[in-house]
């Protein structure tokens, strides 16, 4: 179970939420006890948790919806063979995705849903690789939603939608795009109420280097990773607790994140593989290579031994630490005991959204467009993108 592992990163034993949990249960309850709830991208690491969170406080109504569909059958599953988590009667899960007609008339034909909760997202730089990966990136993480609470026949309660903390002094395209998924919900605030969370990377989370590492000792690879990237990291459950959260009770334009400490919450990836390998029982051998570590397996696994490449980063987009939110953002500490809060203003210009929003529309369909032209049609609207091209791509390392 990915649970028996997270300790490993993140160094607790409980969820750092469960205090603010606590205290505000009784209005959780009130808030989601009868309530129609819908949560897309529900089959992922994020979404699921969230499903499990909010079953919690007893909906009325829940809707599961995702693309994926055999991930999808398989937390239904787990949900009604679950003790600590009851399905309410009304409950539809869709494998359809946003962005597509199915998915529109359903929340057209639908008895309107009170709260909208949004995780999909295309979450890694390595997506930002060529033009083709980075239009299905800017559409699944701010396009769609533009085009989906544009044409919405009604206001929920509250939308939410999962930020990130590559979005404050976005490195990379992909932080850029949740940056512009932020000016999004802004744009609609005025009629339409939202709150979200830039998150800190969720351990052992589908698709991240740590749950890689799972993967390489299950089928007996040599592990790589950077040595030089510092991350915070936080649990499923922490993760699923904070956008419940951020969803029932932030304020209009929220934005919530974690009270994590630099240096004291941070790991980098080679430690988090060191520390993986030892709690498994096995010496790690470093090598001066990913071909080395790659030859040695057969020879040093046997022996409890594991070959490791760590090495500094030189990808694209790759930022050497995270932060939740810059210098001239408006904070309250003092709501939470482990979430801080952003407090953001509607001042989004709309002509600035509309134009990129029109630009990333007209370029799918123009060849001629680069991902250049990308780069520099996002920063007119997240002028603090700080993009920088390598020519190296984390697909072209182990």
């Amino acid at each position: 179970m990915i649970s028996d592992y997270e300790k490993i990163v993140t160094g607790r034993d409980k969820s750092i939420f469960a205090g603010d949990i606590v205290a505000n249960e009784n209005t959780l309850r009130e808030s989601v006890r009868g309530s129609r709830i819908a949560i897309v991208g529900a089959a992922g690491s994020i979404g699921s948790a969230v499903a499990r969170t909010i079953l919690r406080f007893k909906p009325a109504s829940l809707s599961l919806v995702d693309l994926n569909e055999n991930n999808l059958v398989e937390v239904v599953r787990d949900l009604r063979s679950s003790t600590d988590v009851t399905l309410p009667e009304d409950f539809a899960e869709l494998p359809i995705g946003l962005g597509t007609i199915e998915f529109d008339r359903y929340f057209q034909e639908s008895k309107p849903f009170d709260y909208f909760l949004n995780l999909s997202a295309i979450k890694h730089v390595r997506s930002e690789k060529n033009i083709y990966c980075l239009m299905r990136m800017i559409d699944t993480n701010a396009v769609f939603l533009y085009d989906f609470l544009s044409q919405n026949p009604y206001h929920f309660r509250k939308v939410f939608s999962v930020s990130s903390d590559k979005a404050a002094n976005p490195a990379n395209m992909m932080g850029a795009s949740k940056m512009v998924m932020e000016k999004v919900l802004l744009n609609q605030s005025e009629v339409q109420p939202f709150s979200t969370t830039r998150f800190a990377n969720v351990a052992f989370s589908d698709g991240s280097l740590p749950y890689g590492f799972l993967q390489r000792v299950r089928k007996q690879q040599a592990i790589s990773a950077p040595n030089d990237v510092k991350r915070y990291f936080i649990s499923h459950q922490e993760a699923g607790e904070m956008c419940v959260l951020s969803c029932v009770l932030g304020k209009n334009r929220d934005v919530f994140f974690p009270k994590l400490a630099r240096d004291k919450d941070e790991k980098t990836f080679s430690q988090i593989a060191l520390d993986l390998l030892e709690s498994l029982g096995y010496e790690t051998v470093e090598c001066d290579s990913e071909d080395e570590a790659k030859s040695r397996t057969n020879e040093l696994i046997p022996k409890k031994k594991w070959p490791c490449y760590f090495s500094k980063s030189d990808t694209t987009g790759e930022k050497a630490y995270e932060e939740f939110y810059v210098e001239d953002e408006k904070l309250d500490m003092d709501r939470y005991r482990n979430i801080g809060v952003i407090k953001r203003d509607a001042n989004v210009e709309e002509e600035p959204l509309k134009a990129f929003i029109n630009f990333c529309r007209e370029a799918k369909a123009n060849s001629f467009v680069t991902k250049d032209d990308y780069v520099q049609a996002m920063r007119a609207i997240v002028p603090d993108l700080r993009h920088m091209e390598t020519g190296n791509n984390l697909d072209n390392k182990m």
